[in-house]
């Protein structure tokens, strides 16, 4: 597939409508020190394409991480799962914060896929939730979106 060229004006559309924030780790753009980008959520080589309800606002960590995945071992049951697509999921029926607000757990078997897969409980990540939350600035607000 030919890979084409996203607009300006489409990225500024997938950044306001992620409020800013990874769509996965759900760290803020505007605390982190890694870069963000435009991911597709279904690979290019996956047949993926350039609509925007094929692209998520990620952090370079997971980008990186979930490179062309589509899924990820569930710990939990030892199979293959689907990872979290940010577009037609619910996070909060996937994840959940643990006790400090630090951690993501996994509450399906597509949540904690992703979060093995894609690392969302690396360390880096971790710290910038404590330093986040020790000035209000985390968890973000569940944004909610149709399943």
């Amino acid at each position: 597939m030919a890979k084409t060229h996203i607009s300006a004006n489409a990225k500024q559309f997938i950044i306001k409508r992620s409020k800013g924030y990874c769509e996965y780790c759900k760290c803020p753009s505007d605390f982190s020190t890694e870069l963000f980008s435009i991911e597709h959520i279904i690979p290019w080589s996956k047949n993926g394409s350039d609509e925007l309800d094929n692209l998520a606002y990620a952090c370079i960590g997971c980008n990186i991480y979930k490179s062309d995945k589509t899924e990820f071992i569930d710990v939990v049951s030892q199979t293959l799962s689907i990872l979290y697509n940010p577009r037609k999921m619910i996070w909060t029926y996937h994840f959940i914060w643990d006790e400090s607000l630090t951690v993501m757990i996994g509450k399906t078997a597509i949540g904690r896929a992703t979060i093995e897969g894609l690392k969302l409980n690396r360390t880096p990540v971790k710290n910038l939730r404590r330093a986040l939350l020790a000035i209000s600035e985390h968890p973000p607000a569940a944004a909610e979106e149709e399943e």
